[in-house]
């Protein structure tokens, strides 16, 4: 829905809003928000509210902190879960003073790529995001343990799948918060579950996502249940993917379809194909950004590996599902859900953008079951890996220049910063595994 200033100072005033929190997304994709009281409402939708931006992940230092939150109006809704003190909320583009747009904003930098995209004649890029999840029981004191739900399995019903009274209230909430959602069930490993919602514009989709999160965490607390959107929470198990379908539009046209062509597919959704192959490696980093992402990049567990596509097989990173004419679109596989949307939306845009740009050749569909293929038959066939950890992402996302280029200066080199770090704690850390391994043996 589309709000005015007017409207939501009417409406948070019907319906007795106390709290209205101004919320926004630092680079490694967590929720932050500043919290007013109603009174300060129209200061805020006069884009007014100041915040300090050197305490917030991969944006300023403390000698150039003042930054601006500019409301986008038609974010705005009311959290259902409170009912007294009612608390709304707006998600926020984020400024410098000089009435900028601040160059590190995740959000902004999404913006940016739907602009290079529009003057290349697209007036958006539809997503449907389809993020999955773990839920475990918690402890007397609401820590989470690490026991599942359930031992349910792929749309297990109750009394097998004990997570379903707790998805259905998520569905129910988001419904109110305005989702359409298309679909609710159990997924393939014990106590993980999917919830399939109705594809929008890319800004609107990445909104949804962080507004998912939210949701879902918040009542599954309220179950006795800790949600967590960890890639590969369980060895032995499949992870939690975010497959994301895209496609691109000219006003009501989608540029992906092409009824002459064999399998549907216009030249358009091949050289967006192409480019994002052809990128896979580089922006892994930002679709896939943890240590523990590559934990579920393995083979065995229906995660995509391979930089392959096929219209029909599961197992490249890039699927093309039944349905045409409008509904043509690319499902690119590999990303997960620790990935900050905006980014993540941002760098598969920008990589898709410069195959159509430069007419890159998509390579022949895989139409095999790449699992059971050897190293020999993938070379062969020219069928490259995503990178095995975060460590070989980052050196391939530094030497991209067109990946790099959608990040911009800014981000890029915050983002790097803190991921070496991750990763080098990571690497010096002595693990469970190797004590269990070694202790005795040697």
């Amino acid at each position: 829905m589309s709000f005015t200033k007017e409207d939501i100072l009417r409406i948070s005033k019907e319906e007795n809003v106390r709290f209205i929190r101004l919320q926004f997304t630092d680079l490694l994709g967590t929720i932050k928000n500043v919290e007013i009281p109603v009174s300060q409402l129209e200061k805020a939708l006069d884009n007014k509210m100041m915040f300090d931006g050197s305490s917030i992940e991969g944006y300023v230092r403390i000698e150039e902190s003042d930054m601006y939150l500019y409301p986008d109006l038609s974010t705005w809704v009311i959290f259902p879960w409170v009912t007294d003190s009612r608390v709304a909320r707006l998600i926020c583009d984020v400024y410098m003073p000089d009435g900028t747009p601040f160059a590190g904003d995740p959000r902004g930098i999404l913006k940016r790529c739907l602009k290079e995209a529009e003057e290349l004649g697209f007036t958006s890029m539809n997503v449907g995001p389809e993020p999955e999840f773990f839920l475990f029981k918690t402890d007397e004191k609401g820590n989470p343990t690490m026991e599942l739900n359930d031992h349910g399995g792929y749309f297990d019903l109750a009394p097998m799948d004990l997570g379903e009274n707790c998805r259905r209230e998520i569905v129910l909430t988001l419904e109110e918060m305005g989702f359409e959602i298309e679909a609710s069930h159990h997924e393939v490993a014990s106590g993980q579950h999917e919830i399939d919602f109705k594809y929008a514009d890319a800004i609107k989709a990445a909104d949804q996502i962080q507004t998912f999160k939210l949701v879902v965490k918040t009542v599954a607390r309220q179950h006795g249940l800790h949600a967590t959107f960890m890639p590969k929470p369980l060895f032995g198990m499949n992870g939690s993917g975010m497959h994301a379908h895209q496609s691109l539009f000219k006003g009501n046209e989608n540029m992906f379809y092409d009824e002459s062509d064999t399998l549907g597919l216009s030249k358009t959704a091949r050289y967006y194909m192409a480019g994002i192959l052809k990128h896979a490696r580089a922006f892994a980093a930002i679709t896939n950004p943890t240590v523990n992402s590559y934990k579920r990049l393995v083979p065995g567990y229906e995660a995509p590996c391979y930089v392959a596509w096929s219209a029909s097989n599961r197992s490249p990173m890039i699927r093309i599902p039944a349905s045409r004419g409008l509904s043509t679109r690319v499902e690119v596989r590999n990303p997960d859900p620790a990935a900050n949307p905006y980014l993540a939306l941002a760098v598969m845009l920008k990589a898709g953008l410069d195959g159509i740009k430069r007419q890159l050749e998509l390579p022949a569909p895989i139409d095999r079951n790449i699992y059971v293929m050897s190293e020999e038959e993938r070379i062969e066939e020219g069928i490259p890996s995503l990178p095995s950890d975060l460590k070989e992402a980052l050196s391939e996302l530094i030497r991209s220049q067109v990946i790099t280029e959608a990040l911009g200066e800014h981000a890029l080199a915050h983002f790097y910063e803190l991921k070496e770090i991750e990763w080098d704690i990571y690497r010096t850390q002595v693990h469970q595994w190797e004590r269990d391994q070694y202790i005795t043996l040697y």
